[in-house]
């Protein structure tokens, strides 16, 4: 009656090969972005200010973004980050239209010359 055990364990272990070998495929290269985001003078989402009229200022325009059922989910998802009234957009998108688009919604809302936008058109997945 060990045969079926010992196939069982053959299955599990051929499972997580497989697991790990995707794991290995998967492996996004971002090295450029994060040494940009090391420089403590660079705003990112952790750096974000607390206080209310920054936090309502960022929740305005992430409202916006969001309600602009057009845009794709990198858009909906880029980081939109409030400091003493400046806002800086970062993150991928799909289009320069969506680039265009997300800083506008977002000068409306902050001030014309109150936004930064530092977000980039990612590469269409599988050659799309």
């Amino acid at each position: 009656m060990l045969w079926p055990r010992t196939v069982w364990l053959l299955l599990m272990a051929a499972s997580l090969s497989v697991a790990a070998d995707d794991k290995k495929a998967v492996n996004p290269d971002n090295t450029k972005v994060n040494t940009r985001d090391r420089n403590e003078a660079a705003p990112t989402a952790d750096r974000q200010k607390m206080n209310p009229a920054d936090r309502e200022l960022t929740r305005k325009i992430r409202s916006a973004v969001m309600d602009d059922k057009s845009l794709s989910t990198y858009a909906h998802n880029v980081k939109i980050i409030s400091q003493d009234g400046m806002v800086t957009l970062k993150g991928p998108v799909r289009s320069d239209e969506e680039k265009k688009t997300i800083e506008a919604k977002a000068a409306e809302i902050a001030g014309s010359g109150n936004v930064k936008n530092q977000m980039s058109v990612a590469p269409p997945k599988d050659g799309k």
